[in-house]
């Protein structure tokens, strides 16, 4: 059942024609029907394949590398290693905490340099005439390495005589000065009030410690990458990116031409999640395309993907809360430790930022720390750092309304966010909806329901995230028959054209079917950031609303000219142009583009927008579970997925965002981790051992939209991608733990890791 409640208008007070319908996506065809261009579908005259060298190490110094034998294979074109790079400029060698972003380990992370830092670390590259020669040209490139010991955990990581990872890191916001030798790129505080005063205040004091493993976005689509040199030195190159802007500075910088000697051509994406920020193979493409002056394709196995690419890091966060008796929360108390992996970066900023904002909490004090280990640079995914933050909150919390006697939800209510409510990170809120999602919740049928049944939990859990924003540009041509062709920079990971072609078409009162949205290259279009942060729908359909109302003037004075008029006695309204003192004066939106030659020419509307008015996105979760204590697997048998969508542009599209972050939640919370061996070697890098849910671990998700609009933006949009991942792992924890009677705390909860619960609870009773 999918259902909507706080149905409203727009920020301006507006009806709508063409937003919160649910027309059919114009790239839906293409995809379904098969005729959609993925990365991997590229083919171009006198392509070589490309492949890369990866270490066997998790950690090691490079003492040589012998690439001679590889050069002389027949077939063989062009072998790279990192000294094919540009040389780097003085200052951008030095370390610093701003993770992968930093030209020093962005560089170093393409192709290893002076240390490999994880197993799959790139070393070097080939390019032959079909895959199986490069591949076996692979095999004869000759490595020296120097192995080290490795560190894959964060405690471990932080811990006095760890490897060290990096001969300098600043180890910026520590207390003391650590200079050489350690393993903390950043540590970052947030308070308010006095949290000392404030757990006095408390008659209740719980104080747990949480801990998550690494997980991976799971994306479908490899990654991959093509690239193609022009007589006149420029480079195109083809790939499956969410940030098509990035990717061209991040390789002429690596390759040390000019952006505009880059042209990057983002094609369909077979899944993202954050996990397509970063680049990866496309610097090494281009570069390997360089040397052999052939056209150069590469693509990477999953193996690759999982060992070698970008997930969210494993953690350590301890928490404490103190309440009243009668439910009011007077402090809380965090420590947050994340995982960054091979470079520093770890999105400890979305973990403290999110983690308590829902609630109104007089007295907070957070610390976070970015720590390096020996796994491959954490990316982002979905919320980065938040569904973390959230799992050791609500499940703190669930288990304080337990101590409480208090109803869970009344719980929260009790001490729900509000407009003005000052956050950990110093932000007031703006208008935000915990108090609507969690009446909302308290409401549905599923909340009410009883639970019946042996070994069988319920539970709920709230989220926050902040969501975010960025240039964008889009331009909208105007064709004769009165259609519309709507060029954007954003790549579209979820139907996100049909979105932004609905707000175009909402502004010009027109039928959004007439809308042609398409995704183009970064010569056609201004920069446009990426795809990211829950702000693509936010930001470009801001651009698309600024170039309406650009189209809007452009018709006004075209009218006026054929009226003989001034344009300020001109409108424009639903999708009519008429003269204010004449009214029956009037020309539709077709009509006049049928006269674009006769009163001036081409009509074409531009928006470039930086806009500021984000609003972040509440969500909740609730689910029940059954877990079968002779296996210790556990079932979900009924979930509800809850979310403040601000307004619901395609209320479809919405629906599976918070559907899909929600199934990806439940995984991260019952299957998804990386298994580490002693010697810091991943242990399952496959689909086949990496445990991502398939349809049979899931129920069908029902999908609540809440709509409090955001009145930072003409439609009152809000960011809908991310923020429904942030509650689900502490919904399915709190879920279990009521089903087995014990707290769990450690994620996922395999079925090993619910049996070794149930052993120790066993075994605690018989020696008590």
């Amino acid at each position: 059942m999918i259902t909507a409640v706080n149905k409203r208008s727009d920020a301006r007070g507006l009806t709508s024609s063409a937003i919160g319908r649910r027309p059919i996506r114009q790239d839906g065809m293409d995809k379904v029907t098969g005729k959609a261009l993925y990365g991997a579908d590229i083919r171009l005259p006198g392509m070589l394949w490309g492949k890369v060298l990866r270490s066997p190490h998790p950690h090691a110094r490079i003492l040589s590398i012998d690439t001679s034998k590889a050069e002389a294979h027949d077939g063989v074109k062009a072998v790279v290693t990192s000294k094919d790079l540009a040389p780097l400029p003085v200052e951008s060698a030095k370390h610093a905490d701003s993770g992968v972003l930093n030209l020093k380990f962005l560089h170093d992370n393409i192709l290893a340099g002076e240390k490999v830092l994880y197993m799959g670390h790139p070393v070097a590259a080939v390019a032959a005439t079909s895959a199986h020669v490069a591949e076996e040209a692979l095999r004869l490139i000759d490595v020296a390495y120097e192995p080290l010991p490795a560190v894959t955990n964060v405690e471990d990581a932080m811990r006095p005589g760890a490897p060290i990872l990096h001969d300098t890191l600043p180890g910026s916001g520590l207390d003391i000065e650590v200079g050489r030798g350690t393993n903390v790129a950043r540590h970052q505080r947030f308070t308010l009030g006095d949290v000392e005063s404030g757990l006095r205040e408390a008659d209740v004091v719980i104080e747990r410690e949480y801990r998550t493993a690494t997980v991976h976005q799971g994306y479908i689509e490899p990654h991959n990458a093509t690239a193609w040199w022009s007589p006149d030195s420029r480079v195109t190159i083809w790939c499956s990116t969410q940030a098509p802007f990035e990717v061209r500075d991040t390789t002429a910088q690596l390759l040390g031409i000019p952006p505009g000697s880059v042209r990057v051509v983002p094609l369909e994406v077979g899944g993202g999640f954050g996990g397509k920020l970063t680049s990866y193979l496309e610097p090494l493409a281009a570069l390997l395309a360089k040397k052999s002056g052939s056209p150069v394709k590469m693509a990477m196995g999953y193996s690759e993907v999982l060992a070698a690419t970008g997930p969210t890091g494993g953690s350590y966060v301890r928490v404490k809360l103190g309440a009243t008796r009668d439910g009011q929360i007077t402090a809380a108390q965090a420590y947050v430790a994340l995982e960054a992996g091979a470079y520093p970066g770890a999105f400890i900023t979305g973990a403290m930022g999110s983690m308590f904002t829902p609630y109104d909490i007089p007295n907070l004090l957070i610390d976070g720390y970015d720590v390096v280990t020996n796994k491959p640079k954490a990316g982002a995914y979905r919320a980065p750092g938040a569904p973390i933050g959230a799992f050791a909150v609500e499940s703190l919390l669930d288990e304080m309304s337990q101590e409480l006697a208090i109803d869970p939800v009344e719980f929260r209510l009790l001490n729900a966010a509000r407009e003005g409510t000052r956050r950990a990170d110093g932000i007031r809120n703006p208008p935000i909806g915990i108090i609507d999602l969690l009446e909302a919740v308290k409401a549905h049928a599923h909340y009410q329901a009883p639970l019946d049944g042996e070994n069988r939990g319920r539970g709920l859990a709230i989220g926050f995230w902040r969501n975010n924003t960025g240039q964008s540009s889009v331009v909208a041509n105007v064709n004769p028959d009165g259609t519309l062709s709507l060029v954007m920079g954003s790549v579209d990971l979820s139907g996100s054209r049909v979105a932004v072609a609905q707000q175009l078409a909402e502004a010009l009162g027109i039928p959004v079917e007439d809308v042609q949205p398409q995704v183009v290259d970064t010569d056609t279009v201004g920069y446009t950031s990426s795809t990211s942060g829950s702000g693509m729908t936010f930001k470009t359909g801001w651009a698309a609303y600024q170039a309406a109302q650009d189209i809007k003037q452009q018709l006004i004075e075209r009218a006026a000219l054929q009226w003989h008029v001034p344009a300020c006695l001109v409108e424009y309204g639903d999708g009519v142009v008429y003269q204010n003192q004449i009214p029956e004066q009037r020309l539709t939106f077709k009509e006049l583009a049928a006269r674009m030659n006769i009163t001036g020419g081409p009509v074409v509307g531009r928006g470039n927008v930086y806009p500021k008015g984000v609003g972040g996105s509440c969500t909740a979760t609730l689910v029940d579970v059954e877990v079968d204590p002779e296996t210790g697997k556990v079932q979900v048998l009924r979930c509800t997925a809850f979310q403040d969508a601000g307004r619901a542009i395609h209320p479809g599209n919405v629906e599976g965002q918070i559907q899909g972050g929600t199934a990806q939640g439940i995984g991260w919370a019952l299957h998804e981790g990386y298994y580490m061996s002693d010697d810091g070697r991943m242990l399952n890098t496959s689909l086949l051992d990496y445990r991502i849910p398939t349809c049979l671990d899931l129920p069908m998700i029902d999908a609540v939209i809440v709509e409090v609009p955001n009145p930072g933006h003409p439609y009152g949009v809000r960011g809908v991608g991310e923020a429904p991942i942030v509650p689900p792992l502490a919904a399915v924890a709190n879920a279990v733990s009521h089903a087995l009677g014990r707290r769990m705390t450690q994620l996922p909860m395999s079925p090993g890791a619910v049996l070794e619960a149930l052993w120790e609870e066993k075994t605690e009773l018989l020696l008590a």
